[in-house]
């Protein structure tokens, strides 16, 4: 630890920017990985407002600062750089000024790191300090998610072709390893993101790339030459889901499992054929991510009635709502609240998103004839207490499920109805009597997922008048009405 680093603490620590405590941790952290100080304090997340600390640091430092988020970087400047230097180093190019080229930094100070850039550049580098949050969110942003993957495997590899020889040679191919990290590097992004959906669409002149983040489809930023290994990535989905390569004409399904930041994902891939190639969408299912009925964000009174509703001894409890509308966490949510060594609790499923310690839970394969209705009826010669369906989809499990829940059994199920009276509607349009439904099923709980603002970065918004009529918003008396955006 030099003077000038002690110095940069002190002065920080002086201007209460950063806490004594955090100092110690960033000195530390500084010690043992040999990195910069201000770039671990940069990175580490110990400042709260960085707006108001980078100026300040870069005057102490007596660089330059640069805020990444005002800006727009010409593609002419950030192709000064080989995007494996950027990911390595997490350096951007912003601008070019008196023959210099302006970089983005947290590490100002590296010379050997300068060094190794100018051997590329052709033009003298002048750092600038910036936030590494704002610096990782740029090369996303302008650089694209694999984008140093992609350069590697453009520069040994005859994109177009050697197509069809990257396919069939991707296990012996040394471009394979290159897009198994690619698509790493896509699943890592998905799961940062909180994405339940990966969508990897083709189109004539280029490979859409969207993340599904809280019900709402999202571009990822990707290389723009990332359409010539399209079938390149496509077979390797095709193989982690043990799919027929070679079949592109008609549809396929298949999961696999993989590992990411020590987290399970189980995932769930479909292909269709397109004029294109073919669109895949994988659905990422965090194994361990079980919510309690708690956890829901449910309101007191809807989490007493639920809570009420889930200790009846017989009937039937459906939960409706659109696609990605949370029915199946919430059913896992109720089963595992219910879930006692007094109880047997048995889950037909399709497919089995997550593992319920003591439940006992089977997976629908139409292609042996086991779907939800054949399951529901052997089921019950297993002496069960509780049962779940994953999906009332016709009148047959409908019908069987009726008789299980006269028999004094609970059963849980999800119908695919816009709100709860649309439950009743729909089942009478598949053939079930209503006196059978008011004799049986306990209640509809309709439900939708509501996006909710990040609590550390949201910012007061001006009230309109309008949403507060609209909605019979009321503030505590004496208190203004706050809406806050993220």
């Amino acid at each position: 630890m030099n003077q000038s680093d002690i110095d940069l603490g002190q002065f920080l620590v002086e201007k209460e920017l950063i806490s004594r405590k955090d100092l110690e941790s960033a000195i530390k952290t500084a010690q043992e990985s040999g990195v910069p100080l201000e770039s671990v304090i940069l990175s580490a997340g110990f400042l709260h407002n960085e707006k108001q600390v980078l100026p300040l640091m870069a005057d102490f430092l007596n660089v330059g600062h640069v805020d990444l988020k005002s800006m727009s970087i010409a593609d002419d400047i950030r192709r000064k750089i080989p995007a494996k230097f950027v990911s390595h180093y997490k350096i951007i190019p912003f601008a070019i000024e008196n023959g210099n080229l302006c970089v983005a930094t947290t590490r100002p100070f590296d010379y050997q790191m300068m060094d190794e850039i100018g051997m590329v550049v052709d033009l003298n580098l002048k750092p600038s300090l910036a936030a590494e949050k704002d610096i990782l969110e740029a090369i996303r942003r302008y650089y694209g998610v694999g984008a140093e993957t992609i350069e590697q495997m453009m520069g040994t590899v005859q994109p177009k072709q050697q197509a069809a020889k990257l396919i069939d040679n991707i296990d012996e191919s040394n471009a394979e390893v290159s897009i198994s990290r690619f698509l790493n590097q896509i699943l890592l992004e998905a799961y940062k993101d909180r994405a339940t959906d990966i969508h990897i669409e083709p189109f004539e002149d280029e490979l859409q790339i969207r993340y599904r983040v809280d019900g709402i489809l999202h571009d990822a930023k990707v290389p723009p030459n990332i359409k010539h290994f399209q079938d390149a990535i496509s077979s390797r989905i095709k193989i982690l889901s043990n799919l027929n390569i070679a079949e592109k004409r008609t549809p396929q399904d298949g999961r696999f499992k993989v590992k990411v930041s020590n987290v399970d994902l189980d995932l769930r891939v479909s292909f269709l054929p397109t004029p294109y190639g073919e669109s895949v969408v994988m659905r990422l299912l965090n194994t361990s991510n079980l919510y309690s009925l708690e956890d829901l964000g449910l309101g007191k009174k809807e989490l007493y009635i639920l809570e009420e509703m889930i200790k009846k001894p017989h009937g039937i409890i459906f939960i409706t709502g659109p696609t990605g509308s949370g029915k199946t966490t919430t059913l896992y949510s109720c089963l595992s609240r219910i879930n006692t060594e007094d109880k047997k609790v048995i889950t037909i499923e399709d497919p089995i998103e997550y593992q319920l310690k003591g439940i006992t839970q089977i997976q629908v394969n139409p292609i042996i004839g086991l779907n939800f209705a054949a399951g529901l009826r052997s089921m019950l010669r297993h002496d069960p207490d509780i049962m779940m369906v994953g999906e009332v989809r016709d009148i047959e499990t409908a019908e069987i499920s009726i008789q299980v829940a006269l028999t004094g059994h609970l059963i849980f199920s999800t119908l695919h109805t816009n709100d709860a009276a649309g439950g009743v509607a729909r089942l009478v349009d598949m053939g079930v009597e209503p006196y059978l439904i008011t004799s049986t099923i306990e209640c509809f709980i309709a439900q939708r997922l509501v996006r909710t603002i990040c609590p550390d970065c949201k910012a007061p918004k001006d009230v309109d008048a309008k949403i507060v009529k609209d909605f019979e918003v009321a503030a505590p008396e004496g208190q203004a009405i706050q809406i806050f955006e993220g």
